[in-house]
């Protein structure tokens, strides 16, 4: 059964998506929970991590959680989840790259999380938007991920897309 209150922002690479939800988030509770879901893959991306580290401020307290987010201890928080796609990445990784595992386990992580007491916006992107991709695993991946966002924005009680920094209301 849901407990949980769900707001996803979903949007293409650079939308603007992180920054909204850092705002969103820290108007429902100025001391917030910021889960962050990515692994550090190389230095380009370690300097991408770090510009979001710099961006948020003393009010926040950091979790980082690869792919269990249903074990996490969050009743009563106001929760960041950033992000749906890093974590999804991750669990296809740790199944390695079993679409039908990857998401039983996604499904089943994101019902045991919405049990928990909590406010939380999730941060995904809107990566089946472009070109079919010409790799097995990629097309794969894209799959996956347009059924999770639909999974979640099924359970979500509002979701918002992001188009070239502004938010557009669609649930």
């Amino acid at each position: 059964m849901k407990k949980a209150r769900v707001h996803l922002i979903t949007g293409g690479q650079r939308s603007g998506k992180s920054e909204y939800a850092e705002q969103v988030t820290l108007e429902k509770n100025p001391r917030a929970v910021y889960l962050a879901t990515s692994k550090i893959w190389d230095n380009e991306y370690q300097n991408r991590v770090d510009v979001h580290i710099a961006r948020r401020g003393k009010e926040w307290t950091t979790i980082e959680e690869e792919k269990d987010i249903a074990k996490l201890e969050l009743d009563g928080k106001t929760v960041l989840l950033d992000c749906i796609t890093l974590w999804l990445t991750n669990v296809f990784d740790a199944f390695e790259f079993d679409q039908a595992k990857t998401l039983d386990f996604a499904r089943k992580q994101w019902d045991q999380f919405l049990k928990k007491e909590i406010n939380v916006i999730v941060v995904g992107n809107e990566i089946g938007l472009g070109l079919i991709p010409m790799e097995k695993g990629t097309r794969s991946f894209v799959d996956i991920h347009g059924l999770i966002n639909q999974y979640i924005a099924k359970t979500a009680d509002e979701v918002t897309l992001m188009v070239s920094g502004i938010p557009m209301k669609v649930k």
